[in-house]
């Protein structure tokens, strides 16, 4: 058997065998229907983290450039876990390149943790423990490379209990639009959502595209 047939075999039966509320929380997942700009495919998650694990990665794209791009990855021990204060976590990663003045910004790692938290909110979703960084970076070149201009990059990492509903089972649905929302966001989309439009995103860096 070849590597991705085994693969396919192993989440076949790591799906049969699986709690309730796990399978639930996942097919919310596949069923969800992000905005057209995301691209949005299931991955291979982490196998250390929690006895049970979902993940996706997805890409904010316009006219064929990724703007910014992110992972989502559902965790779930049925025993319950001390640290998550709950028996579901959900954890990100999300990241997109900044205009270096934007990069320079002071209060740019509050600002993006709280459209982490605010997207979250918009939701109407319940959650606790939440916790993560805001990391930016920047690249300058030399050398035979000298003739690229600088970049810089934001980087989200996070990770939140989503409350669990009926039968035990968070919303996965809506915590997944709230974090397509931050994606959005965090590649300088407007919001879609009526009545959102003073929310502040960061300007897209490629010029062509820029609103």
């Amino acid at each position: 058997m070849d590597d991705a047939k085994e693969k396919k075999e192993e989440d076949r039966n790591a799906a049969e065998t699986a709690p309730g509320p796990f399978r639930a929380a996942v097919e919310a997942l596949r069923a969800a229907r992000p905005r057209p700009d995301i691209e949005i495919d299931p991955t291979r998650p982490p196998q250390r983290l929690a006895p049970y694990s979902y993940a996706l990665e997805a890409a904010v794209v316009a006219d064929d450039e990724d703007l910014a791009d992110g992972r989502l990855v559902l965790l779930h021990d049925p025993a319950g876990h001390d640290a998550w204060q709950g028996s579901f976590r959900l954890v990100t990663l999300v990241r997109a390149e900044l205009e270096p003045e934007m990069a320079a910004d002071p209060l740019l790692p509050e600002v993006c943790w709280s459209w982490l938290t605010g997207a979250l909110q918009a939701r109407g979703l319940s959650y606790g423990e939440a916790s993560g960084t805001v990391t930016r970076a920047s690249s300058h070149y030399f050398g035979g490379l000298a003739e690229r201009p600088a970049a810089s990059q934001i980087e989200i990492r996070a990770s939140w209990t989503p409350r669990e509903g009926l039968g035990g089972v968070p919303d996965t649905a809506a915590h997944l639009a709230g974090w397509c929302d931050l994606l959005c966001q965090i590649a300088g989309l407007p919001p879609v959502t009526p009545g959102d439009a003073s929310v502040v995103t960061l300007p897209q860096r490629r010029g062509p595209q820029s609103r």
